[in-house]
C-alpha cells in the first residue's frame, strides 16, 4: 500500500483553480468547524498563529478524512520543522521568506528522504504512515509531497527566475503584506505599486507552468490574481471572519438598544 494521493499537488499539476481558508485560531474544534464549509484546501498557520507541533497535530487529525485539503505553513525553512510537520501527516507544506534558489532547494530537500533528500526517517513513529500500517510509505511518500515556497521580499522577487528553474517545486506563492512593508508601504498592501509587483509576479510563475498562490480578502483583487494566473488562492482568514461577524453582531445590538433611549 502507497501514502495517501495527495489530491491538491494533482490539481495544482492539472492547472486547476483552487481557493482556500488560512486558520490561525489554532484549535481542532475551529479547524473542524471551517471544513463544513468544504473549501478546496484549509492551510493550518503555523507562522503567525500560536500554534506549535502538538496543536497543528491535532487540527491535522481532525480534518484528515474531511472534504478540504490540508496546508501547513511552517514558521520558517527550518528542515527539523519540515520533518515534524511530514511526519504528523501534512503533504502539502508552505515555507515562508523565500528569498533565493538555494534557500528553496534546502527546503525541497528537507521534504525527500534520501537519495533525494534529507529527510530524517522516523516514520513508525508518526501519523504520516498511519503509524506503520502503511508498508510502502518510505518509498512512496517523496511522490506526494507538495512543497510551495513563499516569496515575499525584494530579494525574493529577484530570484524568481532562479526559483522558477527548480525540478519538483509544485507551486510559489506570493506574500502581498510582507512584500509591502519590504517595499515601503508597512501596512498597505493595496499599494499601486505592490499590487502590480504581485501580478507581475504571478504571471511569471504561471508561465513557468508551476503553480502561483497568493491570499487576499479583497474580492476585486482576488479576481486580478486569478486572471494573473492564481490557482493557488487564499480568499479568507478564520481570525477576521470570525472577530468581524461578532463586531458586526454586537453593534447591530448595541446600536437598536442606543436608538431607543
Amino acid at each position: 500500500m502507497p501514502a495517501p494521493v495527495n489530491r491538491l499537488k494533482q490539481r495544482l499539476a492539472a492547472g486547476e483553480t483552487t481557493h482556500g481558508l488560512w486558520l490561525g485560531l489554532a484549535d481542532p474544534y475551529l479547524a473542524e468547524i471551517a471544513a463544513t464549509a468544504r473549501f478546496d484546501w484549509l492551510l493550518l498557520d503555523g507562522e503567525h498563529a500560536p500554534n506549535d507541533i502538538r496543536s497543528l497535530s491535532a487540527q491535522i487529525g481532525v480534518l484528515q478524512n474531511g472534504p478540504s485539503d490540508i496546508v501547513l505553513r511552517l514558521p520558517d525553512d527550518n528542515p527539523a520543522k519540515i520533518k515534524q510537520a511530514l511526519d504528523i501527516g501534512a503533504q502539502t507544506l508552505l515555507v515562508p521568506m523565500i528569498e533565493s534558489a538555494a534557500q528553496a532547494q534546502r527546503a525541497l530537500a528537507a521534504c525527500h528522504y534520501p537519495p533525494n533528500g534529507l529527510r530524517g526517517v522516523g516514520s513508525a513513529l508518526a501519523r504520516a504512515s498511519r503509524f506503520a500500517e502503511i508498508p510502502d510509505y518510505l518509498n512512496t511518500a517523496d511522490a506526494q509531497i507538495c512543497l510551495i515556497v513563499q516569496v515575499e521580499s525584494r530579494a525574493g522577487l529577484a530570484a524568481l527566475d532562479d526559483i522558477l528553474q527548480i525540478e519538483g517545486l509544485d507551486a510559489v506563492f506570493i506574500g502581498p503584506s510582507d512584500l509591502a512593508a519590504d517595499m515601503g508601504h508597512l501596512g498597505n498592501p493595496g499599494h499601486p505599486q505592490v499590487r502590480q509587483a504581485v501580478l507581475e509576479a504571478l504571471e511569471r510563475i504561471n508561465r513557468s507552468g508551476k503553480a502561483a498562490g497568493v491570499l487576499s480578502t479583497d474580492p476585486e483583487f482576488i479576481q486580478a490574481c486569478t486572471q494573473a494566473g492564481a490557482r493557488f488562492v487564499g480568499v479568507g482568514i478564520d481570525v477576521t471572519v470570525f472577530a468581524h461577524a461578532l463586531r458586526q453582531l454586537a453593534a447591530r445590538y448595541r446600536n437598536s438598544a442606543e436608538s431607543t433611549r
